[in-house]
């Protein structure tokens, strides 16, 4: 089994409030707006941490994360991107890029809008945890957390803080 942690849009923010959170976690996955590369450090040397860069990020950041992630946990099939769409809506290179690896979960950020839904037509969950920052027109910061066990997505929950 695997605790995962997932972030999206801290714009360099990274509080007591959120490691509390995320420290059941075995992992996290940022969905980028990660801030700048002392964030970025400061939350890989806290949990290891698989992330992609987001539209605020500057060249220090894109050359360390990508655009697009895919990768496998526990079997379970992840892509990762910042800007992407969400079911019924997706970024034209986001939708492609699911048609080929058919993920389990697709993850994306940028609204600053928590949102937990299935995709029936391409079989995948899709989560953009919001934002975990505290820069942005959001009012609550959140953040989500779920297990991988073997091929079972179990125990997603939700966090959220207020702004300050």
């Amino acid at each position: 089994m695997t605790r995962i942690g997932i972030i999206s849009d801290t714009h360099g923010w990274f509080d007591d409030a959120l490691r509390e959170f995320l420290a059941g976690a075995d992992v996290v996955w940022h969905a980028g707006d990660i801030g700048n590369l002392s964030t970025a450090d400061a939350i890989a040397a806290f949990r290891p941490m698989t992330a992609v860069h987001g539209n605020i990020d500057g060249a220090e950041v894109r050359l360390c994360y990508p655009r697009f992630q895919h990768f496998s946990c526990e079997g379970v099939n992840v892509l990762m991107t910042h800007i992407g769409g969400y079911p019924g809506h997706y970024d034209v290179e986001a939708l492609g890029r699911i048609l080929e690896f058919r993920p389990r979960i697709y993850i994306s950020g940028h609204s600053h809008i928590l949102r937990v839904m299935p995709d029936r037509r391409h079989d995948l969950l899709h989560i953009n945890p919001g934002a975990a920052g505290i820069y942005g027109f959001h009012r609550v910061r959140t953040a989500v957390r779920l297990e991988i066990d073997g091929d079972k997505i179990q125990n997603l929950e939700v966090g959220e803080w207020d702004r300050g």
